[in-house]
């Protein structure tokens, strides 16, 4: 997975918007921590200590959790003593695997909103999804070379990605993918998904980013002042459309603008439609802000594969609001977007 230095950045000055001095009288100061080693991406912490000792001991707890999910929901690297979904993958058509809990509730989870969204986020589909990683990844290591996935491939992993084939079973805790050509992927709502895992008993006022899946656990000091979070314009010009003031809500979104390659001058990005095998463009990003990070990653998936119209009507099933940007830059918000806006 590859990121551009200005996404980075843009992850960066999210976090560092809205910065206060210490709390009148509490003593606390705002600290912020940094990590590359979860989910392929760049991990930020912020929040009020006693001291930074304090805060970079909190931080180091929420990073090991995170971590902790992170292998469990890895499907290219094996991990001593851990069956993992990469295990999952491998012995398709095999066997079932007994795995960590937290994978099986995940997949009920990924089931429900896979039936949510009328199948348009599907982490059944990674049989597809595998033959865009390969050939963005071999399209970024050599563009000269770079080319599309092969149409009949694809058509044929397409054939292979029903729930039907999902073998989930609570009591003994195993997972088995009865069609051998099926290989999950959950990184449509993994990374969203386990940070709302670990904000559930995190300690309030905290904000946590993974790669921009952005959740704060609460307000930012005692005074009850909300967080800033910026998003970012999708042209690539390091500039926000928006800040929203959030203090108890996850806020995500989907782009074309962070994981993509070129072929014959067009641009294909990371977000593929379950029904065209084929990456969409309705949109150039969409933002979701919901009480549930798990849940705003699957809708921001979701919503950048429907019509405004379509999207809305979901929006409105799950209590969460939208931020829609075309291909010409123009901005469509759902009924309640705007009172969030802060600039």
């Amino acid at each position: 997975m590859r990121f551009r230095l200005t996404a980075l950045l843009l992850a960066l000055a999210l976090l560092l918007t809205g910065c206060v001095l210490p709390s009148a009288g509490s003593g606390k100061k705002q600290y912020q921590a940094s990590y590359l080693t979860l989910f392929d991406t760049v991990t930020y912490i912020s929040g009020m200590a006693e001291s930074e000792e304090a805060f970079q001991a909190q931080a180091r707890e929420i990073h090991d959790q995170l971590l902790t999910y992170h292998q469990l929901f890895d499907i290219y690297n094996c991990y001593e003593g851990l069956n993992n979904l990469k295990t999952v993958n491998d012995n398709a058509g095999i066997t079932p695997v007994e795995v960590d809990g937290r994978i099986i509730r995940l997949l009920e989870d990924c089931r429900t909103y896979y039936e949510l969204t009328g199948h348009k986020v599907n982490a059944a589909m990674g049989s597809v999804l595998a033959l865009w990683h390969e050939a963005r990844t071999a399209g970024l290591d050599d563009p000269a070379s770079a080319a599309l996935p092969d149409a009949r491939a694809l058509e044929e992993a397409g054939l292979h990605t029903s729930w039907d084939a999902v073998v989930i079973d609570p009591v003994s805790s195993t997972v088995y993918l009865s069609d051998p050509e099926m290989r999950l992927d959950v990184g449509a709502v993994a990374k969203g998904w386990s940070v709302q895992q670990v904000a559930q008993t995190a300690p309030e006022g905290l904000l946590i980013s993974v790669g921009g899946n952005v959740c704060a656990t609460g307000p930012k000091d005692e005074a009850g002042t909300p967080w800033v979070v910026g998003i970012a314009n999708p042209d690539g010009s390091g500039q926000y459309l928006h800040t929203l003031s959030v203090t108890d809500q996850a806020v995500v979104t989907s782009g074309d603008y962070q994981r993509y390659y070129v072929v014959d001058g067009k641009r294909y990005h990371h977000i593929i439609d379950p029904e065209t095998l084929y990456p969409a463009d309705h949109w150039r990003s969409v933002t979701i802000v919901c009480g549930d990070s798990g849940l705003a990653d699957a809708l921001s998936t979701a919503l950048f594969l429907l019509s405004q119209e379509e999207g809305q009507a979901l929006l409105e099933t799950c209590g969460a609001e939208a931020m829609w940007v075309d291909a010409q830059g123009n901005c469509y918000y759902s009924p309640g977007f705007q009172a969030l806006i802060r600039t």
